[in-house]
C-alpha cells in the first residue's frame, strides 16, 4: 500500500455537511469500481449498491434517518446484502436445494461482510478523490420502509447508507480506542487488562468533547456505550430478516 493510501486512511473523519454540488458520473463509477475490487467470500459478491438520485426518495430516506445529510449530499449510496441474485441463477430444483444454505446465519454473515468490505473500499476511493463520506446506519430505523422505497426483493436487505460529497466543514478527527484494547496477541486479553487503557481513552475523549468546536459536551466512551445498549433499538430488524428469508436458522 502506498504512503498516500495510508495517509488517506489515517485522515478519515465523518463529514455531515456537504456543498451543493453533485458527483460526476465518472466519480460515481470510480467509487463503485473501487468497491467491487474488495475481497469477497467465495466470489459470491453478495451485495448490491443502490445510488439514490430521486430527490423524493432521498427526502423520505432522510426522514427515516433523521439526518439532513441523507438528502443534502453529492451522492447517496445504499449498500444492501444480496442473496437474491445468487438464488435466481438456479433452476427451480436448484433453488429448492439452495434454500437451507441461503437462509443460514453463515450466509447472512457473508453478505454483511461482503457489503462492509466493498463499502470501505468505496469510502477510501471517495476520500482519495478529495470527497468526504458519512456512513448511515440510521437507515435501519425503518428497514421495512427503506426496503419498500428501494423495491428490494426477497433475500435483499438494506444494511447501511453512505453519503458522499464535497465537504462543507472541517470537523476534528475523533479519537479511536488505543491499539492495546483493539489488538490482542495469541488469545483474547481479559477486560481487566484492557480497563486501564479504556480509562485513559475516556479521559482523552472527554477532553475532545469539551474542546471541539461543535456539539461540545461532558461525556466519554464508557458512558456512551452504557447509554447506547441500555435502550433497545431497531428490534424489528430480526423480524424483517426472517420475512426476507435471511438468517432463518438463528433461533
Amino acid at each position: 500500500m502506498s504512503h498516500s493510501a495510508i495517509q488517506t486512511i489515517m485522515n478519515h473523519r465523518s463529514i455531515r455537511k456537504f456543498k451543493d454540488k453533485k458527483l460526476t458520473e465518472e466519480q460515481i463509477q470510480t467509487i463503485v469500481e473501487a468497491a467491487q475490487m474488495a475481497s469477497t467470500s467465495s466470489y459470491v459478491m453478495a451485495y448490491t449498491i443502490i445510488g439514490v438520485t430521486d430527490e423524493r426518495i432521498k427526502e423520505k430516506l432522510a426522514a427515516i434517518s433523521g439526518q439532513t445529510y441523507v438528502q443534502n449530499n453529492g451522492h447517496l449510496f445504499v449498500f444492501c446484502g444480496d442473496l437474491h441474485r445468487t438464488e435466481q441463477l438456479g433452476s427451480q430444483e436448484d433453488r429448492e436445494q439452495m434454500q437451507q444454505s441461503l437462509a443460514s446465519p453463515e450466509q447472512f454473515i457473508v453478505m454483511t461482510v461482503d457489503a462492509a468490505l466493498a463499502s470501505q473500499n468505496a469510502a477510501i476511493a471517495a476520500e482519495d478523490l478529495g470527497l468526504g463520506i458519512c456512513y448511515l446506519g440510521s437507515l435501519r430505523n425503518d428497514v421495512y420502509q427503506v426496503s419498500e422505497l428501494l423495491q428490494l426483493p426477497e433475500r435483499v436487505v438494506p444494511l447501511f447508507g453512505m453519503a458522499v460529497g464535497y465537504p462543507d466543514h472541517e470537523p476534528e478527527q475523533k479519537p479511536r480506542l488505543p491499539i492495546d484494547v483493539i489488538y490482542h496477541e495469541n488469545h483474547y486479553q481479559t477486560f481487566e487488562h484492557q480497563l486501564p487503557f479504556i480509562k485513559d481513552f475516556d479521559k482523552k475523549l472527554h477532553s475532545y468533547y469539551e474542546k471541539r468546536k461543535q456539539n461540545n459536551r461532558n461525556d466519554n466512551w464508557s458512558k456512551q456505550m452504557v447509554r447506547k445498549f441500555s435502550t433497545p433499538t431497531r428490534m424489528d430488524v430480526g423480524t424483517f430478516l426472517h420475512e426476507k428469508n435471511i438468517n432463518n436458522q438463528a433461533d
